[in-house]
């Protein structure tokens, strides 16, 4: 299938998924994950209408943004990053995914010279060794600390569910960062509102959807993975 046709199935779910929760499908960003895929196939998700696109590593979107020349495309970085890499990429995305220490928070702030980038702080909800984020307890002190930080906005949280059948369990894992969400938001902070929700990929973004998710990260089920293991 097309990566227009993918995306008219990703669509079909995410009403679905919206009737059965009571959203709208206006509420929800559909963002290209492009890791594993050819510059080509990237532009092709731009040509079918997919303007967000997210790569996992610095490495990944240099190489996407050299190919793809187009001012409406809205870069993603959902990976984690190092503080040596910091400098390559500020500037260059409007999104990071996974914010979720100190010091990459104060060498993004350190680097930039206007404005604020939007972030999602990261969270392992799971528990899972495997998996980066912060604890929950965690959470509110972290908030605290990046306020000192003039660049750095907090649009929201982010967290990956379990590769797993228990639908139980991933939708635990979700409805946990939401009611996370909840509690950051009301404390009506201008630098962290926090009102988005990154979380859902290509085997659980209905459930991500069901449960309030405002960016759900699509890869597999929307571009493919051509390049995967190669």
């Amino acid at each position: 299938m097309t990566v227009k046709e993918n995306l008219r199935v990703v669509n079909e779910k995410i009403e679905a998924a919206c009737r059965r929760s009571g959203r709208r499908p206006e509420e929800i960003t559909v963002l290209a994950v492009t890791k594993y895929v050819r510059p080509e196939t990237a532009q092709e998700a731009v040509d079918s209408g997919i303007l967000n696109l997210a790569e996992n590593r610095r490495e990944g979107l240099l190489a996407k943004q050299e190919a793809i020349r187009d001012d409406r495309v809205i870069w993603h970085l959902i990976g984690p990053l190092q503080s040596r890499k910091v400098k390559d990429v500020v500037g260059r995305i409007d999104y990071f995914h996974a914010l979720d220490r100190l010091k990459i928070a104060r060498e993004i702030n350190k680097r930039m010279t206007e404005g604020k980038l939007k972030c999602f702080v990261e969270l392992n909800l799971s528990g899972e060794e495997s998996k980066h984020g912060l604890r929950e307890d965690e959470l509110d002190p972290f908030i605290d600390e990046l306020r000192a930080l003039e660049h750095i906005q907090v649009v929201g949280l982010m967290t990956m569910a379990p590769y797993t059948e228990d639908t139980a369990l991933i939708r635990k894992v979700f409805r946990n960062l939401r009611l996370c969400r909840d509690r950051i938001r009301d404390r009506h902070l201008d630098d962290a509102p926090c009102t988005e929700l990154s979380m859902g990929m290509s085997h659980d973004f209905p459930i991500a959807v069901e449960e309030g998710a405002t960016f759900i990260r699509i890869g597999t089920a929307l571009v493919g993975n051509e390049l995967k293991g190669s």
